[in-house]
């Protein structure tokens, strides 16, 4: 028998799973529903954890009658201890640390937490801390964090009730999935997820309907991209039943708009009617065609109103009741229950190490003169001693290039030197940026990664006796982190020091080269990813 690959595992993200991992979880899905809808008690007892002392605890730290009422069931399922930090009354809300907080509960011998917060990316910050908590005290067992939703970020364990329920009405089948997402996509966390959740199937076509107040940011898209997924936006539902390819599933959401500010809200019945199934659109969708919607659904507004609840399209309620299946079988898995008969792969343990050399050395032993200085001059001498970064922001405009510069010039603590700044423009008409400073410089490998993640595709020369001794060339880091000054722009992320939990930020490089908040997702270019300003 092999080793359980799942006993202790957090759930974060929905890419804590790899797409093998969530296949075996599915099947186990179907295999207990089944059980339980033929009241095969012996299957279902080989799901059960059954340990009074496996403790259980759920920590809301934001309003959630549906997905607290499942979870607390489906522990209930496993005869399992469950417990409930009651937050209105808890130190969190007198401003003490998550961290501290959780650790503390750890101690108490609880082994999986189940977190809602609308801070972005706290689970993943209390996975790591537990971690390095569970060494330094030489406790038995790492708890295990299970995301029930962060903010605008992701709700994991949706997202696989949602899969799980595609997954029925395509008989089980992997090998495509055409769905429309309908209604608030900039805000909703479950859309959110599908851009790494919908992975699981082979081939994939997204349809996004939503007017531009409520379309899906960005990054999600270009996510989705980069997935592979086929993916077409359109404003209103009226505009998508014209373009006549219509897909057979549609993924309805609540819109938020009470998050928007006034402009929005005096704008609400338009939007709202853009995403919204009416009557007449009956006669346009195709037979066979299912309905879902996380739930609960707006009672004044909704977006599928309630003359749809008694028709073949409501696959929302199933959708509801496969919440409980879903997160019985996720509570076996991580307690080491069922589990045991995967053979298959597992996500990297750190997706972001790579062997990627973005700091290049240049060899300069085969230059004449040892590579003089002919251009850089401070005034109208030339730099006998110093360093030049050169190619800076290459294809920008002036205007970016100067502001970027002074940037470099705060973060690589070399304002008060002697020297400037310049911009010139290449014979390919491109503009680029380039700082001088003479004087004694010395740079660390550190340094040169500082300047890497500042200054991708920049080059710095270091002069010697009016010669270039060493020269650099540097390429975007695949992570950046281990900076102080480095900051995630979102308020809502654990690592922005709004939230006051000295969370040091980290950013993994995107395909499209961006860098990612490793803790919210949040996309940034290079440039805005630094505390210091202007």
């Amino acid at each position: 028998m092999s080793e359980n690959v799942f006993y202790g595992r957090s759930l974060t993200v929905i890419e804590d799973l790899s797409i093998e991992e969530r296949r075996y979880f599915f099947r186990k899905v179907h295999e207990l529903k089944d059980a339980i809808m033929r009241n095969d008690v012996r299957t279902m007892d080989s799901f059960r954890i059954d340990d009074p002392d496996f403790g259980i605890y759920e920590v809301f730290l934001e309003d959630s009658t549906r997905t607290k009422e499942s979870f607390r069931n489906a522990a209930k399922f496993h005869h399992a201890k469950v417990s409930e930090l009651m937050c209105s009354s808890s130190s969190i809300n007198k401003g003490e640390s998550y961290a501290d907080t959780f650790n503390m509960l750890s101690g108490y011998s609880n082994r999986i937490f189940i977190v809602r917060s609308k801070v972005e990316g706290l689970c993943r910050y209390l996975d790591e801390e537990s971690r390095d908590y569970t060494r330094r005290n030489g406790l038995p067992v790492k708890p295990a964090f299970i995301n029930a939703g962060d903010g605008k970020h992701e709700h994991p364990t949706q997202e696989l009730l949602d899969e799980y329920t595609f997954l029925e009405d395509n008989g089980m089948d992997f090998s495509n999935l055409h769905v429309a997402l309908v209604g608030d996509l900039y805000h909703g966390r479950t859309v959110h997820s599908k851009a790494d959740g919908l992975k699981v199937f082979d081939n994939v076509k997204v349809d996004l309907i939503a007017p531009s107040e409520l379309a899906m940011p960005e990054s999600y898209v270009e996510k989705m991209r980069e997935n592979g997924f086929s993916v077409r936006s359109f404003s209103s539902i009226e505009e998508y039943l014209e373009c006549g390819d219509v897909a057979m599933k549609w993924y309805f959401t609540r819109p938020q708009l009470e998050r928007m500010g006034e402009r929005i809200l005096q704008k609400q019945d338009e939007l709202r009617a853009s995403i919204t199934f009416r009557r007449e659109f009956l006669d346009r969708i195709k037979e066979g065609t299912k309905f879902y919607h996380p739930l609960p659904r707006h009672k004044e507004h909704p977006t599928i109103p309630t003359f749809l609840d008694n028709t073949e399209l409501n696959a929302w309620e199933r959708q509801a009741i496969n919440g409980m299946y879903c997160r019985i079988v996720l509570l076996a898995l991580i307690a080491g229950r069922i589990g045991d008969d995967y053979d298959g792969a597992r996500p990297q343990e750190d997706r972001t190490i790579t062997d990627e050399e973005y700091i290049v050395n240049v060899d300069l032993s085969g230059r004449p003169a040892g590579g003089k200085v002919k251009n850089y001059s401070e005034g109208v001498h030339p730099i006998d001693e110093g360093i030049v970064i050169d190619h800076i922001c290459k294809g920008d405009s002036p205007s970016q290039i100067r502001s970027h510069m002074r940037l470099i010039s705060s973060v690589l603590g070399i304002d008060e030197g002697r020297g400037g700044e310049w911009i010139s423009r290449g014979a390919d008409g491109q503009y680029k940026g380039i700082i001088f400073r003479p004087g004694s410089y010395e740079f660390s490998r550190k340094d040169l990664k500082r300047l890497a993640a500042l200054a991708p595709h920049c080059t710095l020369n270091i002069i010697r006796a009016g010669k270039v001794e060493a020269k650099f060339r540097t390429h975007m880091p695949p992570r950046i982190y281990n900076f102080d000054d480095l900051c995630c722009t979102n308020e809502a992320c654990v690592s922005n020091p709004a939230q006051g939990e000295n969370v040091g930020s980290m950013f993994i490089r995107t395909q499209d080269g961006h860098y990612a908040c490793a803790y919210c997702g949040r996309f940034h270019t290079y440039k805005e990813i630094w505390k210091h300003r202007d």
